[in-house]
């Protein structure tokens, strides 16, 4: 622990002061002050613009270019959500003053809720998980619940191996067993397999759909009904939304639960991680057991008053306050200009990945031969005949100019390569793109050292990834940069 405050540090240097200050701290607190700078760095303004200035050209975002990560949805923020967000009412508004002096903020809260609730056709809905992947261990805390109100103790969970690796995750942080259920030669469940796993034991199946071969599961009506037998719940992960918008309802699914990620599918930043947001849906049986507070809209001497309230079995806060209102406001602003072309976006997002894919047809393998949804899965089948592997192609895309697309995920495809232009990409710069993975093959055919060492150009090469993320310097001394 170490504690950074100037006239903290200037009374624990008289000496005189030392016993008073010991009666007001801790000893580790005292123990963590530093005596003297720690060799802080001592630099102009100009070097420290400069710097930054220097660091932010060394990376890549969509200001750059197309950023075909796949299953993240990274799709271009509109400035004016940034502008809307950026106004000085809302910046400076406490979540801590009474509701009647929030009324704007709840309201936008609260239109949010509303609008993704009739786009998923769900009627209940929180914003307060602070991420997709909180929505989902929201929402095993809503199934736990749910049962227990019941008298039942369920222990098992099942997940489809097509499933986003966050929901075996959650299941288990939420203290249930996982089980595994496989796919079938096309990518999608296997029905037989859930069949018979499912038991008077199973708590949900939590499935992604689309899934992450980026393939829709058309048996999902089946699935339910396999569920419904035994009970058990179904769990729908939504953050592939971006591909079924206004066209899938959920409510015809027969989804008990759901999240989606504002930040995927409403367009709102994904900077550094986050600041992720988190949207967490459900059915009517559910309602009770959604997370508290939510907003509500009541009638009051005659106008419209927006209030908190708390679900009857409500599992309680999950995150301070009420979700992350910034990130709030951005979607609010996505969805109030693009409510009237939301099955558009969608529609578009699904024929900028098949271009992609009929583009690149004879030239890489098909994870699965299922029509594609947003985003489109290759595996290593191809790239291994050539001797490179997807690694090193994601690595030459790189030395083209490209962020690299999402690679060895899903783990159930070898060497699995997905790219998600989005909706937002035209197809000017989706060719730009297939130029530079045309080029990669040529340079197979001419040069196949190339690829293989590839980055040859970038600022930084030949990283252990594994090494880096386990044990990352994060100094300001440039000796110390690997």
């Amino acid at each position: 622990m170490v504690v950074r405050c100037e006239p903290l540090v200037k009374e624990y240097r008289d000496t005189g002061s030392q016993t008073n200050l010991a009666k007001k701290f801790p000893q580790k607190v005292l123990d963590g002050i530093r005596k003297s700078p720690d060799d802080f760095p001592s630099i102009s303004e100009p070097e420290f613009v400069r710097h930054y200035y220097r660091l932010s050209r060394l990376n890549y975002s969509l200001d750059d270019g197309l950023y075909p990560l796949g299953s993240c949805t990274m799709k271009y923020n509109p400035i004016i959500n940034e502008t809307i967000a950026q106004m000085e009412q809302f910046g400076n508004l406490h979540p801590a003053l009474p509701v009647k002096y929030t009324q704007g903020a709840l309201k936008i809260v609260y239109e949010t809720q509303s609008m993704i609730a009739e786009i998923l056709d769900l009627p209940g809905i929180s914003l307060q998980p602070a991420a997709g992947a909180h929505g989902e261990l929201a929402g095993v805390f809503m199934i736990h619940k749910y049962f227990e109100s019941r008298g039942e103790n369920r222990t098992k969970i099942l997940i489809p191996d097509s499933a986003h690796g966050t929901n075996p995750a959650s299941a288990a942080m939420g203290g249930y067993i996982t089980e595994k259920i496989p796919s079938d030669e096309k990518g999608l469940t296997d029905l037989e397999a859930l069949a018979n796993a499912v038991d008077e034991n199973t708590a949900a199946l939590m499935i992604t759909n689309p899934n992450t071969l980026g393939i829709f599961d058309t048996q999902i009506v089946k699935i339910k009904e396999i569920l419904d037998k035994k009970g058990a719940l179904l769990y729908v992960d939504g953050a592939n939304l971006n591909a079924i918008m206004g066209i899938v309802s959920f409510g015809k699914m027969g989804v008990d639960l759901t999240q989606l990620n504002l930040h995927k599918t409403f367009s709102t930043p994904h900077g550094g991680g986050g600041p992720g947001q988190g949207a967490l849906a459900c059915s009517e049986r559910m309602r009770d057991f959604l997370p508290s507070p939510t907003v509500v809209k009541k009638t009051s001497g005659g106008g419209d008053f927006y209030d908190y309230e708390t679900p009857a079995q409500s599992i309680g806060p999950v995150k301070g306050w009420y979700g992350q209102f910034g990130i709030i406001l951005r979607a609010w602003a996505y969805l109030k200009r693009n409510g009237g072309c939301i099955r558009e976006i969608s529609e578009r997002a699904v024929i900028n990945a098949n271009y992609l894919r009929k583009k690149l047809d004879n030239r890489l393998a098909l994870a699965s031969s299922e029509p594609s949804m947003h985003e489109v899965v290759y595996s290593q089948k191809t790239l291994e005949a050539k001797g490179v592997t997807t690694k090193n192609f994601a690595k030459a895309l790189l030395d083209r100019g490209f962020y690299a697309p999402t690679i060895y995920f899903p783990l159930h495809v070898p060497g699995a390569m997905m790219i998600e232009p989005t909706e937002t990409e035209s197809k000017k710069e989706m060719d730009v793109f297939l130029e530079a993975i045309m080029d990669i093959f040529d340079m197979l055919e001419k040069d196949p050292g190339k690829i293989t060492s590839s980055p040859n150009d970038t600022f930084v090469r030949e990283i252990d990834e594994t090494l880096a993320a386990r044990k990352p310097v994060l100094t300001w001394h440039e000796e110390a940069a690997p």
